[in-house]
């Protein structure tokens, strides 16, 4: 039998500096939950709203995956790399931190805010050389369907990548639409983040920004109750360096 998890949108953390309005799937900074500390390698889900002329100033990372998903707004980058680069709404960015980077976010807007989701997924190598990459992802490529936007570096699987056997998918789906997901191996787990709307999954109703992580079984349906659009994050339950 699959077992489940559910993590209602009002039982997340939450911390509004004023410049930053912060929801946290998973324990992070002042917010701590020993019983959310991660989903199997999946550390964190941030979903942030950053105000207009604000962001996060330098600052240091290293052996970890983390990916930002922009929803609206923009998102300048600056790193140590050299990269300086600013996302949009349909865009995906990816840096391996691995030995160490320094980078900032900032809101270049001055008059519209930027929500963004910023994940954290354990890698399966230390200290790799740090890297970046983004790019953006149609919009049509994921009605009815799950868009694959983040793989595995070794694999050769489509979208961007990372040092761990771990995808993203993004869906938008229509009221009444069905997606199935099959899982790579009894060993990965599911973390589902509904973004807006409202679906179904194992007879649990999830609403906007409600989640719900499935593991123990092979596949899993979505059923759309109403025009939505979600986020799964498929990663290992185990977590370990090669």
């Amino acid at each position: 039998m699959a077992k489940v998890v559910y993590h209602p949108a009002d039982q997340r953390g939450h911390a509004d500096h004023g410049w930053l309005n912060a929801r946290h799937s998973f324990s992070f900074a002042g917010w701590y939950d020993p019983s959310r500390i991660h989903y199997g390698a999946l550390r964190v889900l941030n979903d942030d709203i950053v105000k207009g002329g604000m962001g996060f100033g330098k600052h240091p990372h290293d052996n970890m995956e983390i990916i930002t998903i922009v929803l609206s707004g923009e998102l300048a980058h600056k790193d140590s790399m050299g990269h300086q680069q600013t996302i949009y709404p349909g865009e995906v960015q990816v840096m391996s931190a691995g030995t160490g980077v320094f980078h900032s976010e900032f809101n270049p807007d001055h008059h519209e805010e930027v929500n963004l989701l910023q994940t954290w997924i354990f890698p399966d190598k230390r200290n790799v050389q740090p890297r970046y990459d983004q790019t953006f992802f149609d919009e049509d490529g994921r009605k009815n369907k799950l868009q694959l936007l983040v793989s595995s570096m070794e694999g050769n699987e489509e979208g961007l990548k990372i040092h761990q056997d771990a995808r993203i998918f993004r869906s938008e789906l229509e009221t009444g639409a069905t997606v199935s997901h099959t899982l790579k191996s009894r060993g990965h787990g599911a973390y589902v983040f509904v973004i807006s709307g409202s679906v179904n999954i194992k007879d649990q109703t999830l609403n906007r920004r409600d989640a719900m992580g499935i593991s123990d079984t092979d596949s899993f349906d979505i059923i759309a109750n109403t025009d939505s659009d979600l986020v799964l994050f498929e990663v290992p339950m185990e977590i370990g360096f090669k």
